[in-house]
């Protein structure tokens, strides 16, 4: 199998080098892997991310380039397919760090998932560990808020490039924050295609520390998150992907509680957050945050839906 590993990204340079350094250091052990290319599209970055790759080219002998009008990520995947020359695509996020036998881990758990299965409607899924350390990100142990049960998420996976052609790769109206990967994760469940994990291929998702500074953009990304969410149940007006979105009336009481109706937010939880921070707990700081980030979340599902049954066009 040839391997194309797609990556967008948007304005992530300082670890990016990093995620692309780590691509560059693959060690493939037999003939699983007759090769792979590194297919990066810039989604129109500010940061000097094209700059700095053309500078730097000699050293990521593996990377072809692309770029992008800023159209989100749903936009530079599918670019990034249609550029692959690959027959399998592994897609990874440009703030991801991988190990060494990242591709041969991948390669192994398909070879061995079609044997297992006897056909090839299948994808491989690697853990993706959040890890605020920017030095040295694969030194982050797995922890149980790492634990993800979506069934199709971009930020490791490995897939045979004919079923993203099937079922017609990402929806580009998904221009917003979320949802792009998990609603063609339903396509292909469509297609009785199943999910093999592989926790032989770990990825190590970097992110500064949490801080106050971060709260509004956090705050925007889960309103984003929840019109994104409407337009996932537009094309798929399930009870599962209700659940998914949070759009039940369970979900709007569970965080209208815990956030005693709005009151316990970014203002009121403050001193408490900064405290945490203080307190060398950034990332606890952050999990009591998606109290009310939830419950942004939630209304803006609810408000974005109501704006569409208001304007069914």
């Amino acid at each position: 199998m040839f391997i194309s590993v797609v990556i967008p990204t948007y304005n992530r340079k300082p670890i990016l080098e990093k995620c692309l350094k780590a691509l560059e250091k693959q060690e493939l052990k037999d003939d699983k892997v007759s090769g792979y290319e590194v297919v990066l599209v810039d989604d129109g970055s500010t940061d000097g991310t094209l700059e700095w790759l053309e500078e730097n080219k000699h050293n990521f002998p593996h990377v072809s380039r692309f770029s992008q009008d800023h159209l989100g990520p749903a936009a530079a995947r599918n670019l990034g397919v249609n550029k692959a020359k690959g027959d399998i695509i592994i897609f990874i996020d440009s703030d991801l760090v991988v190990t060494e036998t990242f591709l041969q881990s991948h390669a192994n758990a398909l070879v061995e998932g079609r044997k297992k299965l006897g056909n090839d409607r299948l994808f491989t899924y690697g853990a993706v560990i959040n890890t605020c350390n920017f030095d040295d990100p694969r030194s982050e142990p797995y922890k149980i808020t790492d634990y993800s049960a979506a069934y199709f998420a971009t930020g490791n996976v490995a897939i045979a490039r004919k079923w993203l052609e099937k079922v017609g790769l990402f929806d580009t109206r998904f221009q917003l924050y979320g949802w792009e990967d998990l609603e063609l994760g339903v396509r292909l469940k469509e297609l009785g295609l199943k999910l093999i994990k592989c926790p032989e291929a770990p990825g190590y998702h970097w992110h500064p520390p949490f801080n106050l500074a971060q709260i509004p953009n956090l705050i925007d990304k889960e309103i984003q998150r929840g019109r994104m969410g409407v337009l996932f149940y537009q094309k798929h007006p399930t009870f599962e992907v209700r659940l998914m979105i949070q759009m039940t009336l369970l979900h709007r009481i569970l965080w209208g509680i815990l956030s005693l109706g709005g009151t316990l937010n970014e203002r009121t939880l403050s001193p408490v957050l900064q405290w945490l921070i203080n307190k060398g707990k950034p990332q606890l700081a952050l999990e009591l945050a998606r109290v009310f980030l939830n419950w942004y979340n939630v209304q803006g599902v609810y408000s974005a839906h109501k704006e569409m049954k208001n304007n069914p066009s």
